[in-house]
């Protein structure tokens, strides 16, 4: 019965010594996963960086500042308005030469749905 007994014991420390490697081995796995798991999102942060750095050169390369582009449609619409302004000015006198004598001369005339029911 003694070697019965010890041979349970030997069984009971080997099993004990196999469920401590078993966890050894669960937290290491764990440790890796978490270790891969920071490069991971380590190494997407980095290229996420990257690409919004090539995102803005490609932006001020093709399409330029906003202060660039707001100074350019300023600088369109001053133009604009300066143009408009010559043309008011040159025709001015005319169009009111114009409009005058439209106003001046009327020639009154029955409308042309009036009907006549006095004969």
């Amino acid at each position: 019965m003694a070697s019965n007994t010890q041979g349970i014991q030997q069984l009971l420390a080997a099993e004990k010594k196999a469920a401590e490697k078993v966890a050894e081995a669960r937290k290491r796995k764990a440790r890796r996963l978490k270790q891969a798991k920071d490069e991971a999102t380590e190494e997407i942060e980095k290229y996420r960086v990257e690409r919004e750095q090539q995102f803005k050169d490609f932006e001020a390369k093709h399409v330029g500042s906003r202060e660039g582009v707001a100074i350019k449609i300023d600088a369109d619409t001053r133009a604009r308005v300066d143009d408009m302004n010559r043309t008011v000015a040159n025709h001015k006198e005319s169009v009111i030469t114009e409009i005058l004598m439209h106003i001046q001369d009327i020639q009154p005339e029955l409308h042309k749905n009036f009907k006549n029911t006095a004969k």
